[in-house]
């Protein structure tokens, strides 16, 4: 697998990753390939002696996680060859992906991470993508800007930034 030249200067769909989430998800991908589909196909092979596949919850299971394996592989896959790994956005206050945001939200204050939710790991933040009502609205939104965004019911939701500041993982 390649590291992408994708910035977010060259494309904007590119996602931003740090170096750690990289390299965590780049393992993860060689496991789900390797070893891991191994593993699944050796559990659908032996419930599959077990006899008839009607009745065989094992069988079943077995194939049901087969598919998301492969999904998340393919995921996976797409991530790693659209993203790019960087340092962490520079802290002066603009929302782009990568940052940690406390806005005001419907007069209720969050923190969340803007970005991908693979950024955040371990983490327990909440992640909103750029890609989202909320996140389209705050991209590239400075702390103290007061704006609003369309919710899917159609209703206009008011958001304060109040600050934004690089996330450290």
């Amino acid at each position: 697998m390649r590291v992408s030249t994708n910035t977010p200067e060259t494309d904007e769909n590119a996602q931003w990753l740090t170096q750690e989430a990289y390299d965590r998800l780049q393992a993860e991908l060689e496991h789900l390939s390797g070893p891991g589909r191994q593993e699944i196909v050796d559990r659908i092979e032996a419930a599959r002696e077990e006899g008839d596949l009607k009745e065989n919850g094992g069988y079943h299971a077995a194939k049901e996680e087969q598919g998301k394996a492969e999904a998340r592989i393919r995921y996976l896959s797409w991530l790693l060859e659209n993203s790019y790994v960087g340092d962490a956005p520079v802290g002066d206050g603009t929302v782009v992906p990568g940052m940690v945001v406390t806005a005001t939200i419907a007069g209720n204050e969050m923190t969340f991470l803007f970005g991908n939710r693979e950024i955040a790991g371990n983490a327990d933040l909440d992640v909103y993508s750029k890609d989202s009502p909320l996140g389209e609205a705050i991209d590239g939104a400075k702390e103290g800007d007061t704006l609003s965004y369309a919710a899917p019911n159609g209703k206009e939701i008011p958001v304060e930034i109040v600050s934004a500041k690089p996330f450290t993982g």
